[in-house]
């Protein structure tokens, strides 16, 4: 059959539009962010959070995907460690706000920071507005959310109350600076394990020791940062750790609700839910990891074999902890499969008292929702980051780069 030159050039043009559209990509950077008790890439003596003795920016690098590792307080409630990772990439002084601040009780201002990325926000030659991908682990995925919805909403009782020029822009709200949040094993329901500080803080004590186990580092020469300055906790030179640990343990900061423990509680996670809803234009991506398996007849989760020896006994305590109290997330048998810190059923997306949508991931991603990518079954939590393992990361790292380099811009 023949067509009329203006018919196949027509068409020639639109297969060439389609074309083109099927395969718009975006070049936006990565951003990996850590979560509880993590650390940066010079704190740990060569020993990465993002790989372990391998490292994974540097991996992704060397493959063309622009990749930074952001920092934050390892033990800070995700408001704060959205404030922390926006002038950390951003760069200049970390701003709280001033009415955060004053609720809480801490300073209003922490560190200054040079900036990863401080084109972030700006217009490139083609006018298009630069903007990132998230990628947090644990926690750091509840703060990748967090930071999200202060980008596009804002924070009004800080605007009412702080002029604008001495307001971090942060607060303004209208900046639609992130393409994409992808979180792997993270607690968007909270975690079992944090019902209690009684607790969470043994379980703090004895897994950072056994990080400097596995890096090979003495407990005393560990140059781990908790970065809680705003609460006037800093390490002055020539304290030990432990002695520096067991200052942080004593403090009255875990009595604030503006803290990890409370955030990473199922309590504290319902109420973040509610705050910091997915934003429309924003990609919403999610990895679950699984470590037990139940045992007969109870039906209590125990541990894989293969579970990091660190988390057995937390992943024994998750496997089998109920709570039906008044005012209180009801904890029941479906909280029990966990990877050794979090419980599964908190890693797809947020559900309580959430208004977000979770939906399987096939085929075209969708914006604003939670694309679930599902359960990495026998992974335990920090598999998903390399540390303790023997799988190789590097091509499961390449390929998620690629996915998301491969979003419509």
């Amino acid at each position: 059959m023949r067509f009329p030159v203006l018919s196949r050039l027509s068409l020639w043009l639109l297969l060439s539009a389609a074309t083109a559209l099927t395969h718009a990509g975006n070049d936006y950077p990565l951003v990996l962010v850590h979560g509880f008790m993590g650390w940066g890439r010079d704190e740990l003596l060569g020993f990465n959070y993002w790989g372990g003795f391998d490292d994974l920016q540097e991996i992704l690098q060397r493959a063309g995907h622009p990749t930074y590792t952001g920092v934050v307080g390892p033990f800070a409630s995700n408001w704060d460690r959205a404030c922390e990772l926006y002038a950390f990439i951003k760069g200049g002084t970390v701003d709280y706000g001033q009415v955060h601040a004053a609720a809480h009780g801490h300073a209003r201002h922490g560190r200054t920071f040079p900036g990863l990325y401080p084109a972030w926000g700006t217009a490139d030659e083609r006018g298009r507005i630069r903007k990132i991908h998230l990628i947090g682990h644990s926690q750091g995925g509840q703060t990748a959310r967090v930071l999200v919805a202060l980008l596009e909403q804002g924070a009004p009782e800080e605007r009412a109350a702080t002029p604008e020029d001495e307001r971090a822009p942060l607060f303004h709200g209208g900046h639609s600076w992130v393409h994409s949040v992808t979180t792997l094993a993270s607690p968007h329901d909270g975690t079992s394990l944090a019902t209690g500080i009684d607790r969470l803080l043994p379980f703090v004590r004895d897994a950072l020791l056994g990080f400097a186990a596995l890096a090979g580092i003495q407990p005393d020469e560990l140059p781990y940062d908790f970065k809680l300055d705003q609460w006037g906790l800093r390490r002055p030179p020539g304290e030990s750790f432990r002695a520096y640990l067991g200052r942080i343990e004593q403090s009255p900061i875990w009595r604030s609700r503006d803290i990890s423990a409370w955030d990473l509680s199922p309590d504290g996670a319902r109420e973040l839910n509610r705050r910091f809803p997915a934003q429309p234009a924003v990609y919403y991506f999610s990895w679950s990891t699984s470590a037990t398996v139940p045992i007969w007849p109870s039906q209590h989760q125990i541990p894989r074999p293969t579970l990091l020896p660190q988390l057995w006994a937390s992943a024994l305590f998750i496997g089998a902890y109920t709570r039906d109290e008044p005012g209180h997330v009801v904890i029941d048998a479906r909280w029990w499969e966990n990877d050794g810190l979090v419980n599964t059923r908190s890693m797809a997306g947020p559900t309580l008292d959430s208004s977000d949508r979770i939906v399987p991931a096939h085929g075209q991603p969708q914006p604003g929702i939670w694309n679930d990518r599902g359960v990495l079954t026998g992974w335990d939590h920090m598999d998903i980051v390399g540390i303790g393992t023997l799988r190789d990361l590097s091509g499961w790292y390449l390929r998620l780069a690629r996915s998301l380099a491969d979003l419509p811009p």
